[in-house]
């Protein structure tokens, strides 16, 4: 059983934990409004958003298209070679530019939204479900598939288990990434039936390789259609015979198989377990990721009820827990856009940001998602967390221009990158909206309100010398200064983790 935090250990620091862990982070100002709240409150606030309204309207383009998806398919077997080769790429160019503007959408729902847990919940899904659109593109209109894919785990955030694995699997994303629209009872594709069991619901050792071909076989005839880019039940290519998996033994068919997975008890141990670590930053001991499972089996497989006990528990907020998390790369930018007060980049600034630093949304590095934890913590990532805290400080791509930024691990686009960053600024603190006037006057001061901000800790006696060492070579502080002292406190060790 979870222990409920008790009242007297609710202060600004464990109301900052929550909204970091459970959000993205925010201003002092935010984090007070929670303390005052008091920890149920508190919870309460970040948990039930469904009576907040919603943000940026979904993309135009966000709906399937078949009448253009027949278009393009008659208009290349009529053109000639040459011709079909630009319209493919013509094509492409489309669904490229669709797919950058649905990372800035799902950036600008993060930062700027006012259902935090809702977002962090569905980049929680993103990297359990790990679907790229490196395959997805296979097909047509992909940009819309991945669209989908994420309201799917927007829609489903905090519902139930079941649920959330059967909509998944009749993904339309799903269905191409993991090739079960091609499984046919002939042959049938064990990609998904194996990924469901390894990676999203019960792990390596709960299930036999014979488990793995017999649900392979009960999943044969879920399929899509590509026109009308929706799931599709074909009963021809459904196997009709005996599976057993699992200890089910009958006719079993998709829906079948998903419900035996979620029936095993580890069912329940895996994902709380991936939970308590995507939100605690460490995997749960034996004991307690048995409490944490037990959680969810007594709430009907109910997420929301399972993650208002676990965000109420001691065990969350244990110093083990507290400030032991490295920020993954969308954590510090959307947190630091957050805590800053500032603009989001373009969405294509952004993205080259998050890219470098080693996560590509909606391109997971394989169908294990992304590592998380000190992985995200290499030289190279390490230097371009510095530079980008410049470019958001400061407001330009300074110390590196677009085209260096451009030439970056993964980054891509350097004309356009070069045409954004001579007319759009890009992000850029206003030092007076987020400091007193003391504050930018009064060395001790800043600095304390530097860590009230951006770290909700203080800095270890060497980062802090070094900080009031430059502060202190300055006669008066102007706002670059000040900008300085910002950036210098995000290139901190202590600023990396949350």
């Amino acid at each position: 059983m979870l222990r409920p935090l008790p009242n007297e250990r609710w202060n600004y620091e464990t109301a900052a934990h929550l909204l970091n862990r459970a959000g993205f982070g925010g201003p002092p100002e935010e984090i007070q409004r929670l303390t005052m709240l008091g920890l149920d409150g508190a919870v309460s606030a970040l948990l039930d958003y469904e009576h907040l309204p919603g943000v940026s309207p979904d993309p135009v383009w966000a709906h399937p298209d078949p009448d253009h998806i027949e278009k393009f398919r008659r208009a290349l077997k009529t053109a000639p070679p040459d011709e079909a080769k630009k319209l493919r790429e013509q094509e492409n160019r489309l669904q490229e530019t669709r797919l950058e503007e649905l990372r800035g959408w799902w950036l600008d729902r993060m930062a700027n939204g006012p259902r935090p847990f809702q977002e962090k919940m569905v980049l929680f899904w993103h990297g359990h479900f790990a679907t790229s659109v490196q395959k997805v593109r296979m097909v047509p209109n992909y940009s819309y598939l991945m669209w989908r894919q994420n309201e799917l785990f927007r829609r489903l955030a905090t519902g139930n288990w079941l649920q959330l694995l059967t909509e998944v699997g009749k993904d339309p994303a799903m269905l191409v990434w993991l090739d079960q629209w091609q499984s046919r009872k002939e042959h049938p594709n064990e990609n998904f039936a194996r990924e469901v069991m390894e990676l999203f619901a019960l792990g390596i050792g709960h299930y036999t390789e014979k488990d793995v071909t017999e649900a392979a076989r009960a999943l044969t005839g879920w399929s899509y259609n590509p026109v009308q880019q929706i799931f599709v039940y074909r009963p021809a290519f459904h196997d009709n015979g005996v599976k057993t998996v699992l200890g089910l033994t009958g006719n079993l068919n998709g829906d079948d198989f998903l419900a035996q997975i979620v029936r095993q008890p580890q069912s329940a141990k895996f994902i709380t377990a991936k939970l308590w670590n995507f939100f605690a930053g460490q995997m749960p001991s034996p004991e307690l990721n048995t409490a944490l499972a037990e959680t969810l089996s007594l709430n009907g497989n109910e997420f929301k009820p399972f993650l208002r006990v676990m965000f109420r528990s001691e065990e969350f907020y244990s110093d083990a827990v507290l400030r032991n998390a490295v920020k993954s790369p969308v954590q510090w930018l959307v947190g630091s856009v957050r805590m800053l007060q500032c603009s989001l980049p373009p969405p294509l600034i952004a993205s080259a940001m998050l890219r470098s630093m080693g996560q590509d949304l909606f391109a997971p590095p394989n169908v294990k998602g992304w590592d998380g934890g000190l992985s995200w913590i290499t030289t190279n990532t390490l230097l371009t967390r510095y530079n980008d805290a410049a470019t958001l400080v400061e407001g330009t791509l300074q110390p590196l221009d677009a085209a260096d930024f451009a030439r970056r691990p993964g980054g891509r686009g350097g004309k356009r990158l070069e045409k954004i960053a001579r007319r759009i600024r890009i992000g850029g603190v206003e030092v007076e909206k987020i400091l007193s006037p003391e504050q930018r006057d009064n060395p001790n001061a800043l600095i304390a309100a530097l860590e009230h901000r951006l770290l909700q800790a203080t800095l270890s006696n060497e980062q802090e010398s070094a900080l009031r060492e430059f502060l202190n070579t300055k006669k008066q502080l102007t706002d670059a200064d000040i900008r300085q002292a910002i950036r210098l406190v995000m290139a901190t060790p202590e600023y990396q983790v949350t």
